[in-house]
């Protein structure tokens, strides 16, 4: 299977530092462990209490961030202490919060997370800040947008807004990935689809997104939303890897075993990451692969942004795994 990325000009990008756009959520994690997760009604006394910095957006952007890709980052929280925090964090790590505004009217985002004795974990969100996130935001970052190779979205912002920065990628000639999580509770606008390239659910997701359990049947569930115009789908399966399915065929991409803790920011460090592998060069399934290392280095640790593996955590794994990803050596040539 050959997806390679192009830039604007139609050639390669390597050796040279690709330019990724985020657009998306920031949340300030409250995070409680417990031997399992509460079922309704239940109290459950827990152990340990975190509170991280999180966001799917802000995941996302981190990762493209420590994988040394040029990030451009748009997003909002709110005028209160979390939105402080959040942008002084930002700057500790070299995000640019250049179009990450501050909103008065909106408390800044908030997740309530249980994280079970077997790592999975349980979400609620009040999105707060992120729901103010409008199209004038957008276009405030068009000149940065125009200059990029991929646009990653998730759908923790206002869907207008996600469709509308959808279309501004596509016009200036970038590639667009959608990571459509939360799981929407109605059906994707055709408006949006049409300009997705690549579509990043998890299994869950997917069955949500086409209507079709993507186990039982990813080429079928693949081939109704190629209808809407979306060419690649890689579907994440969490400790069974991944499926990259593309042109009525799907292939499976194998996982890395380790002994997870925490699965809160998996999802978030397989897209940032498979954006950076294929802005680099790599083709869908090298980039799922380097996006499954990835997220195999982020569930070993506790939390959301403070597990995101550096480039460098990512080639020393790579390196004891015995794995060799092309597009790094081309563009060290």
């Amino acid at each position: 299977m050959d997806f390679t990325l192009t830039n604007n000009h139609n050639n390669l990008i390597v050796n040279r530092i690709p330019k990724i756009v985020v657009v998306g959520s920031i949340n300030t994690d409250m995070v409680i462990r417990t031997p399992h997760l509460p079922r309704p009604g239940e109290t459950v006394l827990g152990g340990e209490f975190m509170m991280n910095a999180g966001g799917k957006g802000a995941n996302q952007a981190m990762t493209v961030c420590r994988l040394d890709a040029d990030l451009t980052f748009v997003a909002k929280v709110g005028d209160d202490v979390f939105g402080r925090q959040t942008l002084e964090q930002f700057h500790k790590d070299g995000i640019k919060t250049d179009f990450v505004s501050v909103c008065d009217m909106y408390a800044s985002g908030v997740a309530l997370i249980n994280v079970d004795d077997d790592a999975e974990n349980c979400i609620s969100v009040a999105s707060g800040a992120n729901s103010a996130l409008m199209p004038e935001d957008i276009d405030a970052a068009a000149k940065a947008v125009s200059e990029a190779d991929i646009m990653l979205l998730q759908l923790e912002t206002p869907i207008e807004t996600v469709t509308y920065a959808a279309g501004m990628a596509k016009r200036y000639g970038l590639k667009v990935v959608l990571n459509p999580a939360p799981a929407p509770k109605e059906p994707l606008p055709a408006e949006l689809l049409k300009n997705v390239d690549i579509l990043i659910p998890n299994r869950t997701e997917m069955e949500v997104v086409a209507g079709v359990d993507a186990g039982a049947d990813p080429v079928k569930a693949t081939n109704i939303l190629a209808d809407f115009g979306v060419d690649v789908v890689v579907v994440t399966l969490g400790s069974h890897g991944a499926l990259v399915c593309h042109d009525g065929k799907c292939d499976e991409i194998p996982p890395f075993k380790v002994t997870a803790v925490d699965t809160t920011a998996a999802g978030d460090t397989f897209c940032g990451a498979f954006c950076v592998a294929l802005a680099e060069g790599a083709d869908v399934r090298e980039a799922a692969l380097f996006g499954n290392l990835a997220a195999s280095i982020t569930v070993t640790r506790d939390g959301a942004q403070q597990a995101i593996p550096t480039r460098k955590d990512v080639e020393i794994l790579a390196q004891e795994r015995g794995v060799e990803f092309k597009f790094m050596n081309i563009n060290k040539n």
